[in-house]
This record gives C-alpha cells, structure tokens and sequence, in this order.
C-alpha cells in the first residue's frame, strides 16, 4: 500500500492535500447495457443507424445501438453477440433492427427473413423480446431458437430445452415449449399450428459449429468472460507472460510504425457518444477493455488482472490538444498506458471529464505512480496535469483535424516531436460535434431492403427506445425508423409466461481460469467458420453416393386420427414414434409429416411451410 510520503512524490497529479484521508467519491457510470458487437459479416450485409443519409456497408466490430437496422442480400449472413454466450444470427435476405438495449432486455424486430438466437447462458431477470409481422415472442430461457419471416407466416423452433412465449396482436398468449415448432399467420385473425421439431439443416448445424468454436477459446483463460471477441485473438496473435504487466496479447504481423487506434476510425453512438471501430477482425477487446503497452519494441494488449465484471469502454485512450498538423492545431488521441485513468467524454454530468477505472483491476497509475483511491478523492486530480506514457512512443499519438473528424474521416497523421511540444490533455473529452457522417461505420453504396420489407408493422409487447433526444443533443437530426412504428399490445391476464410459470432461469457457475499462464498451451485454433466455408468443409467430408438404384419407399401406416377428448384431432404415426402431445388446455400439437407423407399424398406441411427435404426427414 503507498504511504503518505510516496503519493506525494506525485508532482505532476496536483493532489488536494486536504482530501489525502477521505475516502474515494469515484463517480457511478452510467447504466448502460454493454452494446451487442458485430462479430461476422458474409456477403452483403447493409447498415443503418438512425440520424444517417442512407444505408452503408456494415463493419465488424461495430458497437450496435437502439435503432440500428441490418440488412443481408442474397447469401449473406451476420452475427452479433448479446452476452458472454449468446448470440445472434441473421441469414440471408433477412431486415432485423435492435428496437431496444437495456441491461437486462433486448428488443428485436425482424419483418423478413431468418434469424437464431443461439442462448447457452441467460443471466436470471434477463429477456429477450423478438417483434415480427404476426406476433411477438418472448425468450427467458437458454436455448437455440431459429426464426423464419414470409410474406404470411411465422415460424418460431425452440431447440435445447428452449422456450418461449408467443404474444399474438390481439393480446392471446402461447406457450411454445422445448423441441417445438410454432407456425403463426395472419395478425388480427391469427391463426397458430404447433409441430414437433423438425430435424436440422445445414444453417441450423452451422450455427451449433460456429457457436462452439467461439465458445472453445484459449484466450479466456486470460480475459473475463464477459468481454467479447476473444476468440478471434486466438487466431491474430499470441498470448505471454512478462512480470511487469503479467498476461499479454501481442497482435500477428502489424506493419512498421503501427500503433493502436490507427487503422480504424471514430462512430457516434447515441449513448456512448465517439467510439472506436477497428479495421481489424480482432479489433474489439483489445480496444474496449484493458490497456496497450509498449515493451521490448513491439505493442501488446494488456487486459490486466481477470475481474469478475468488465466494463465496456466506447475507447481507451486519452484525448489531446494543442497538437500541430499541416492544417493547424488538430484533434490527436493515444492509447492508455498500463494502469491509466480514463477521462470519459459521454454519460451523465460529473461523470464526463473525472478520472475513472471502471473495470480494471491492476494499479492504478497517475504520472508513473500509483493511486491508492481509498485515500486519495479521485475528483480532486487535476486531468490537465496527467502526463500520458505513451505518447513518448514514436508515431503512438494519432491526430486530425476537427473537421475531418466530423466529417467520417478515416485516414490520419502522425504528428512529430516538433508538433507535439505544445499537447495537453483534454479535460472533457473529445469536442467535436459529429455529423451524419459519423453515424454510419462503412463508405459507398449499400443494398437497400424492398420496400414491401421496410413497410412491415410487427407486433410488440412495449414501445420501441427512440434515440432521437441524444441525436438531437449531439446536434443531429432526429432518427428515422425503418418502418412504421410497432403495433404494441397488452397481453391477456392471466396469459401463461413460460413453461415454468414466473420462474427465472438459474445463471451457470462462474468459469474458472487459470492464472499464470507463461505462453500458449496449444495449438493455435482455426477461426470460428463463416457460413460458406462451413459449408465447404462439410461437402468435402460427406462419402460420396454411389450410382446404384435406390428402391422405392415403403410406405408408412397411415396415420391415427382419432381425436382425443377434450383434444382437437391431430397426426399420430401408428406405431407412436416421436411422438408429442399436447399439454392439457393447449392447442393440440402436429407432427412434422415426413418425408414419405410429403411425397404419396403430394402435399407439404400445413401453414404454407416447405415440404421437408429428403435428408432432413430421417
């Protein structure tokens, strides 16, 4: 612990004496739920964030907020993570927007198109509402649900133990347990057939591979569970342990001069105001978490000592001023040093420009020396005085003018020694007001969703969250929805919840890490696979068929019809295989006829469903 006579030796912090004894006033930050990230991009995937001109190509590691919209063409798919475990698929020619982002409720819209939420850990009170043209549905429990969205009906497969509540727009509730399949259509008159789950597909099977390879990384053991991205350092670098700073991650192949918060650039978010987007696939923890430090001649992510629960930061450097450029004196930006305060520049006020070390749970270093906040008023360091260690590392300060920063720029300088005598830090932050420029993360042109697609009014449980008084605040224009506003609808009383009444899913047990750590253990992973590459591998693996004659099927027994009392009548196979039956009081459940039954009687699957392909029906 330092005594009194070391944190005096902090001449540059300009303590107030007189607060030496009293106990830390660190000031609350705001209570904002930590934004879903862009992890997969395949394709053509557009997006749109309200207060922007048009649509514009999506960007990985884009900080989703409330309001934003994604849009995937023809053979695309996106992926955002929503928590530690769980994660967000969108399939191909699919409109989603984030309708609302709470720290224990996500809303989500979707008017066309397929989506999965891939849920391995739901936190207890926690909910997630997905909002779509024929009813909404309500998920508050672990499981694997896959969405599809046509032009009449939706439909709505829970997997893994899996459950959810379907809320229809005259307020009726369903319950859809576990391995069911629900088939909603029409919206005032709507009418719901519920099936056993079908078998599989490819999308489904990917999502299940993709997941696992995310959840199976050997950089957690170094990270919190709570940040996200870390299995793509697996594949961008390597882990070692130094005893000045303990674990690091040092980045592949960087090209000379690099420095962090280079290659990249700044987008407005409506609640965390100027965040960071790096250009690179592995550009989220190490620019969210942690701190950079310079050692040995390279660069290195230090995410510190594992806390039990991270904070997200929009960034984690320090903003400058006084920094000379060709066009005059410029806005410049460097990486935190290890154990750095950070100055916020967003939430509520006397939080932004008071020094702060939310989430991080190494020392806390002022000028070299270490803070003791338990005696030292944090309020009471004089920002303008910090001296910031990396910015004695050649070309480590990035800086551009205020108007290209306002206007999306996306290409910097690198000031000299010469232009950095005169920098001081910036007691509030970044200034710079943003422009409609800064609220999209990708340039040119983007696939625009068919109108008939954006004109689709869904039904939801709440109101959606309407960023428009921050936009406004920021000097933007209010926002502008995709689509018209929801039909919002109050549920019956006495609708039932879930299948467990009002309970509330238990967490799973914290994960354990190992500490200590000197190098890697084993060999690097492959990258979590993209849809096609999934694809590619399987073709390559799956035996051949041999050009032989198959014979024909044999024909199933025709199915029982005979109604149960109190039951609507509903498809038995005769020898009682895979069967499901309805809960009393519930409408009766249908198998999902199979493939023998799609092909003798040359029907599909009621509600307008596809019949099943020969591979998925065995």
């Amino acid at each position: 612990m330092m005594n009194r006579a070391a944190i005096l030796t902090c001449v540059g912090c300009a303590l107030f004496l007189g607060s030496l004894t009293a106990p830390a006033q660190e000031v609350a930050p705001p209570n904002a739920a930590t934004p879903p990230r862009l992890g997969l991009i395949e394709g053509q995937v557009s997006f749109l964030r309200p207060g922007a001109q048009d649509w514009a190509p999506a960007r990985m590691n884009t900080a989703l907020a409330a309001g934003d919209s994604i849009y995937t063409g023809p053979a695309s798919n996106a992926e955002f993570q929503i928590g530690k475990r769980g994660y967000v698929r969108v399939g191909e020619s699919t409109q989603l927007q984030l309708t609302a982002l709470e720290p224990d409720y996500l809303q989500i819209k979707v008017t066309a198109g397929e989506a999965s939420l891939d849920l391995r850990e739901l936190l207890p009170g926690h909910t997630v509402e997905v909002d779509t043209p024929n009813a909404a549905f309500t998920v508050e429990h672990v499981g694997y649900y896959r969405l599809n969205v046509d032009q009449t009906a939706t439909t709505l497969i829970t997997r893994r133990g899996g459950s959810a509540t379907l809320a229809a727009a005259d307020g009726q509730a369903t319950r859809v347990n576990a391995s069911e399949e629900l088939v909603i259509s029409g919206v005032d008159a709507a009418t719901v057939q519920t099936y056993a789950a079908p078998d599989l597909d490819p999308w489904d099977r990917w999502n299940y591979s993709r997941t696992d390879a995310l959840l199976d990384s050997m950089s957690v053991r170094y990270v919190p569970p709570d940040v996200y991205g870390a299995a793509d350092l697996d594949h961008s670098g390597s882990w070692r342990t130094v005893p000045e700073y303990g674990p690091i991650w040092i980045p592949d192949a960087m090209p000379a001069g690099w420095a962090p918060y280079s290659s990249g650039h700044w987008l407005y978010d409506p609640v965390f105001g100027w965040t960071w987007v790096d250009d690179a696939p592995w550009g989220w923890a190490p620019y969210h978490y942690g701190r950079w430090v310079f050692t040995n001649g390279y660069w290195a992510w230090a995410p510190g000592p594992v806390v039990a629960r991270p904070v997200y930061a929009p960034a984690l450097v320090a903003w400058l001023g006084g920094v000379r450029i060709s066009a005059g004196v410029g806005v410049g930006w460097v990486a935190l040093g290890w154990g750095e305060p950070l100055v916020p520049w967003w939430g509520p006020r006397g939080f932004v420009g008071t020094p702060w070390w939310g989430g991080w749970g190494g020392p806390r270093i002022v000028n070299r020396s270490v803070v003791n906040t338990t005696t030292v008023n944090v309020t009471t360091i004089n920002v303008r005085n910090i001296t910031y260690v990396n910015t004695q590392v050649h070309n480590a300060v990035i800086a551009t003018s205020s108007e290209e920063l306002g206007h999306g720029a996306r290409e910097y300088v690198r000031p000299s020694a010469e232009q950095l005598r005169d920098w001081h830090p910036a007691e509030h932050g970044i200034q710079v007001r943003p422009t409609a420029s800064n609220l999209v993360p990708g340039e040119g042109r983007a696939a625009h969703p068919p109108q008939e697609i954006a004109d689709r009014q869904v039904v939801a449980l709440r109101a959606p969250h309407d960023p428009g008084p921050s936009l406004h605040a920021a000097g933007l224009a209010g926002p502008e929805r995709a689509g018209p506003a929801p039909r919002v609808v109050a549920l019956r009383p006495g609708a039932p919840v879930n299948q467990q009444g009002s309970a509330r899913p238990v967490a799973s047990a914290p994960e354990q890490h190992p500490a200590g750590l000197s190098a890697v253990e084993r060999a690097r992973p492959a990258p979590p696979p993209t849809f096609n590459d999934w694809r590619s591998r399987q073709a390559s693996v799956e035996p051949r068929e041999t050009a032989v004659a198959r014979p024909a099927p044999t024909p199933l027994a025709a199915p029982n019809t005979q109604a149960r009392a109190g039951q609507a009548t509903h498809n038995e196979p005769a020898s009682g295989a895979n069967e499901r039956r309805s809960l009393p009081g519930e409408p009766a459940m249908k198998l999902r006829p199979t493939h023998a039954e799609n092909t003798t009687s040359g029907k599909g699957r009621e509600a307008g469903a596809a019949p099943c392909k020969e591979h998925e029906c065995r």
